[in-house]
């Protein structure tokens, strides 16, 4: 049986101290997309809140309401369309490391889905990043340790089945948060 492999790509936030929604940068949006289809996922969702723009072409956008609660509300509106897509597996990626391409994306699934656990987080040298791959069996337990600003980390510090993934060969997985650093 084969899995199903869906992208949740995180774009919800305001981006504060980048001055504007991440999502507005001209081709971050365009290049996560390429690289979670890229690499590997059936269909891809984009996760909206501070700004609302079109959804690329077959790609499926949900707003979460209350985006302004933090990086949980966004990851909680992506797993739950992932869950009605009967996904097995998500792949929460971010917005906002536009050099992470479709090798990471691929390199990280790869290893999940061999893996026992089905968990596996890019890594970049000695820095955790995205993105992350996540079995449906985890997905109530990251749900329950998710709050305000802390998304899957919380619960992925605590796993001991997550893959650490090296892919600092690939790209430097580092997020922009300011417009200077991009």
């Amino acid at each position: 049986m084969r899995n199903r492999v869906v992208g949740v790509l995180l774009a919800a936030g305001a981006g504060r101290r980048y001055g504007k929604p991440k999502v507005l940068v001209t081709d971050w949006l365009e290049a996560a997309v390429t690289a979670l289809l890229g690499g590997g996922c059936a269909d891809v969702i984009l996760v909206l809140g501070a700004a609302q723009v079109a959804a690329p072409h077959g790609v499926t956008a949900v707003t979460a309401a209350d985006w302004q609660q933090g990086v949980s509300a966004s990851v909680r509106a992506g797993l739950a369309q992932a869950d009605r897509m009967r996904a097995d597996f998500a792949v929460l990626h971010v917005v906002d490391t536009p050099d992470v391409g479709a090798s990471v994306v691929k390199r990280v699934i790869t290893r999940a889905l061999s893996s026992r656990g089905g968990l596996a987080r890019a890594y970049f040298g000695k820095r955790p990043g995205h993105p992350v791959v996540i079995a449906r069996s985890h997905w109530p337990a990251v749900l329950a340790a998710m709050s305000g600003d802390q998304g899957a980390a919380a619960y992925l510090r605590l796993t001991p089945d997550v893959e650490v993934v090296e892919c600092g060969d690939l790209a430097t997985g580092i997020d922009i948060d300011e417009p200077s650093a991009g």
